[in-house]
């Protein structure tokens, strides 16, 4: 098996390790994250209705520009800015399967400000 491979498959399984124990409710949805090479994109997920509340991404977007942690944290500040409208104050986060580190970082630290709780 090959190192990027190895990587896919390690970063799969710590994704459904997390999957296993983080679920939403309509009062507190679930903040998932995804980030490619190229787009950040972040979903607010109601998993006993299986319904998605509000979305958020960069690909067609104008507004998101910078290097990708700017635009991840764009994108969470976006969120939140979604989630206020939708009346969503709390919610659990869902990383994903990645590190708790820079662009998730990024992400996460720009939606607590605008006023998210996890």
């Amino acid at each position: 098996m090959s190192g990027l491979a190895l990587k896919l498959k390690n970063r799969l399984q710590r994704k459904s390790r997390i999957r296993s124990v983080v679920a939403g409710t309509g009062e507190r949805p679930r903040l998932s994250v995804f980030i490619s090479s190229r787009n950040v994109s972040a979903q607010l997920i109601d998993d006993t209705t299986h319904k998605t509340l509000a979305a958020v991404s960069t690909i067609a977007s104008k507004a998101a520009k910078g290097t990708m942690t700017e635009k991840a944290a764009w994108v969470g500040s976006e969120i939140a800015t979604k989630a206020k409208a939708i009346k969503v104050t709390t919610v659990v986060f869902d990383r994903g399967g990645r590190q708790y580190h820079g662009r998730v970082e990024a992400l996460a630290n720009a939606a607590r400000e605008k006023g998210l709780t996890f």
